[in-house]
């Protein structure tokens, strides 16, 4: 991603952002070519309208921006992707520089790796200095490393590239890294995540990644599930439900990302980023419904279900934190599609029992734009996870329905003592809108880092 946020520029085409109220006074001020474009094109300043007024030579003069009934930033991500390759500043309107900032840098992505033609330029915003440059283009870079993970096919985005990737960010900012391959993964007390794993060829070995960074401060605990592709093992998915599994290690590119945002920040705090990176493959060596396996905390867990893995390896994330003792953990799993059934694609489900947890990531979200629910750790349906022959059982109950709510429980049996809050992130988009492509998506981490700036920092 190149910076598309500069700090000064020889010329910049103003843009002007209305509100469809403003657009009368402007348009009678205007010049009598304004507004006979602005006619001629039906600009009213909806909500996303586009209007570029040309000079005399052809070329870009102003921009129109459309804001509709308000002045909502997200408006912004649609501008890089519709307005051609120069330099622009804000001439009037539009609300906080800042969040403009960050949703024009949100704005400017696309996956186009596999192209023909690829890394073509990005219109740039001129920002002034109420904009903390430095953190925007930081957050903005580590959306964009999120989605680019979550969009590479999955022959690209093995177990090893998500382990270099935590290598690299290790290495940029002088953190700690362990992982744990393959058969060590027993020796070293990671048995579900093994179980999970093992069936996948010695080239994509299971593996737990561990960095750590910080040295004063309370410990913040992140965990990304980072299922690199679901078959669903030998319960196997249909095609159809095979098709986007390349984002079932969504999880783990938000993990790395938050860390990321936190590392770049600063933050005072100590960070340890959790990653259980696995294929849930088919092979002879697979786990078999039925089996029951071992995990890390001790408690044994009935396999009624393959294609219920996830859970299994963040299981052993867990209980790995809660050795840590950490002040605050959190989970970011691409984990259930009740929750899509639930809140849909674009609404982020989370679950914590502390109040004032709750309270902070929503007030966050709210700020960010940044779409999350709270949704009930329901004790009634706990008993959905009992097993007759082992500890807990992996899938629920059917009569229990809520299927979210359950993987959730599940996590919760092996999570730290202290505040845990667990994300059912969608990480993708399924309908373009403008500034959101088709393709992985980034969900619930600006909110994070903003929620852990106000509170740590």
């Amino acid at each position: 991603m190149t910076d598309v946020l500069i700090e000064s520029a020889d010329s910049a085409v103003p843009i002007h952002a209305l509100t469809a109220e403003a657009w009368p006074r402007f348009a009678k001020k205007a010049s009598p070519l304004t507004r006979e474009i602005a006619d001629q094109s039906d600009f009213k300043a909806k909500a996303g309208q586009v209007l570029i007024v040309p000079t005399a030579a052809g070329v870009p003069g102003k921009v129109l921006f459309g804001l509709g009934d308000g002045g909502d930033p997200v408006l912004f991500r649609a501008l890089p992707g519709r307005l051609p390759a120069r330099d622009y500043r804000i001439d009037q309107g539009g609300g906080d520089p800042a969040r403009i900032a960050l949703n024009w840098a949100l704005g400017a992505y696309r996956f186009d790796r596999y192209k023909q033609r690829h890394g073509e330029p990005w219109p740039r915003l001129v920002v002034d200095g109420a904009v903390n440059r430095a953190e925007t283009l930081a957050l903005a870079h580590a959306c964009a490393l999120t989605r680019d993970m979550i969009n590479t096919p999955p022959n690209d985005m093995g177990p090893l590239q998500i382990e270099t990737i935590a290598r690299e960010i290790a290495e940029q900012f002088k953190a700690k890294i362990k992982v744990v391959r393959g058969d060590d993964l027993l020796t070293e007390n990671y048995p579900a995540v093994h179980a999970v794993g093992r069936a996948a060829v010695p080239a994509r070995a299971p593996r737990m990644i561990e960095l750590s960074w910080g040295r004063k401060g309370p410990l913040i605990a992140v965990i990304g599930k980072g299922v690199v592709f679901d078959t669903g093992g030998l319960d196997i998915k249909p095609s159809s439900g095979m098709r986007l599994m390349k984002k079932d290690m969504g999880g783990a590119a938000h993990a790395l990302a938050l860390g990321r945002m936190i590392m770049a920040a600063s933050l005072p705090v100590r960070l340890a980023i959790l990653v259980p990176v696995v294929e849930n493959a088919i092979s002879g060596d697979a786990m078999r419904p039925g089996d029951v396996i071992a995990s890390r905390k001790g408690l044994t867990i009935e396999v009624g279900n393959t294609d219920a893995e996830g859970r299994l390896i963040l299981a052993d994330a867990l209980a790995r934190a809660d050795e840590l003792s950490p002040d605050l953990t959190i989970d970011l799993a691409t984990l259930t599609g009740a929750a899509r059934a639930a809140l849909g694609p674009q609404i982020t489900p989370f679950y914590t029992d502390d109040d004032d947890l709750a309270a902070e990531i929503a007030t966050a979200a709210v700020a960010e734009a940044d779409p999350v629910w709270r949704m009930p750790l329901w004790a009634g349906y706990a008993e959905a996870l009992d097993s007759d022959i082992a500890d807990v059982a992996n899938d629920p109950a059917p009569w229990a329905q809520a299927g979210s709510v359950t993987a959730a429980l599940f996590l919760k049996r092996f999570a730290p003592t202290k505040a845990w809050v667990h994300f059912d992130i969608f990480a993708w988009n399924n309908k373009a809108r403008p500034g959101f492509p088709v393709g992985g998506e980034v969900q619930a981490i600006r909110a994070l880092y903003a929620m852990l700036k106000a509170r740590y920092a």
